[in-house]
Parts: structure tokens; sequence; C-alpha cells
């Protein structure tokens, strides 16, 4: 069975558990998308209103956004994987819950173990908070870190959410530097070596950060 069929097999299983959150309320199961041999695998935070009527990931102004970060790389959105955190719409655009986020844990898991991709970019704190945890997207954006993932050492570059920037001038510049550096990471990847200097953190946890700077940064 290669990557696509284990995809589509982990869609169905989420599309039929009655016991996932938010779903009452929502059109679509917003699974994730793109080039499952990837190398670089994107986690935002949850479908808003087009994604939900769409059942895609970063369609909105966030995602056209995206894709025109993704071409200042020379990348395609066809070349990466993109996904959230919960995949249905929370109502409002209200910010996931810790038990929300919990409940897709093992689904968000297993896609990502499926993928198996070198860089993971996480878009926005919630992501973040699942490798990072009890860190500030504002001190450590853009700074590559190394984790320990299904027995595998990765690239985890935390970064602003794509609705951060389209709201601020300020978070918008330092989205564009920080994607620069998927860019650096692809063409000189961590030697092994290199990594066994870095801190290698665990990147199973999911902790919601209190600070209020972050609350108000995305």
């Amino acid at each position: 069975m290669d990557k696509s069929q284990k995809l589509a097999g982990l869609k169905q299983k989420m599309q039929q558990d009655m016991s996932l959150p938010l779903r009452s309320g929502a059109t679509n199961l917003v699974f994730g998308e793109g080039n499952p041999d990837t190398k670089v695998y994107f986690i935002g935070e949850g479908p808003g209103y087009f994604e939900d009527q769409q059942a895609r990931p970063f369609v909105g102004q966030a995602g056209k956004l995206l894709d025109k970060l993704l071409e200042s790389i020379n990348l395609k959105r066809a070349d990466v994987y993109i996904s959230n955190i919960v995949r249905f719409r929370p109502p409002e655009n209200r910010d996931p819950t810790e038990e929300e986020i919990e409940s897709f844990r093992p689904y968000v898991d297993e896609e990502i173990s499926i993928i198996d991709p070198d860089i993971i970019v996480t878009l926005g704190r919630f992501s973040m908070n699942k490798f990072l945890p009890g860190t500030k997207i504002s001190q450590i954006h853009g700074q590559s870190k190394i984790v320990h993932l299904n027995e595998k050492k990765v690239t985890v570059l935390p970064m602003y959410h794509p609705a951060a920037a389209l709201r601020a001038g300020a978070v918008m510049l330092q989205l564009q530097k920080d994607f620069q550096e998927i860019k650096k990471t692809l063409e000189n990847p961590p030697e092994t070596n290199d990594m066994e200097d870095k801190p290698v953190l665990k990147g199973t946890s999911i902790e919601e950060s209190k600070d209020e700077e972050q609350l108000k940064l995305l």
C-alpha cells in the first residue's frame, strides 16, 4: 500500500469517527492535501469558512498568501503537503480548545508518520505548541529546531500563521523572511553530526500557551 492509499484510508477513518469534536457545526471534513512524498509538511490551525465549504485546507485569503510565499522559494502547492491541527471548522473561527486538539492528535500523528517529512513548518502557535510546547512564537519564529519524531530527527520551522500576516505588515515582512529558511534547509539539510549538537525534543505533547502576547499574534 503506497502513501496515497494510506492517506485515503486515514481520511475514511476520520469521516467515520463520530466521536471527533466540531463535526456538528461544520460542512465538511477538511483533510490534508498535497504531495505525499514531499520533504516539507505544513500544518496550521484549522479550517475557516472557505476551507469548510470546499473541503480543502488553506484556500481562503490566508491560503492565497501561502501560495505566494511558496512561489517566493520556487515551490508550488503541489510540491508540499498542507494540513491542520483540527479538521473541522471551529464555530465562528474561534481558537480550537486543548481538548479538541487532543481528539484529532492521533490522526495528525498518523498522517505525519505516513508522509514522513524532513521538514515540518508550523503555521501559528497551536501547531507550533504541538512540537515546541511552552515556547513563544514571537521569540522563535523562523528558527529551525530539531525534534525527535517517529524515531527520526525532523527539522521544525515555526512561523506565523498567514492570517496574522494579513492583519499586520510587520508580521508579513517577518513571514516572508522566515520562508527563506525553508529554501536554505532544503538546499543544506542538517548533517547528522550537526544534529547531535542541537537539543532533541519529543514532538508528541500538545500544550496551549496562555501567554497574552501569543494570543494577540495568532
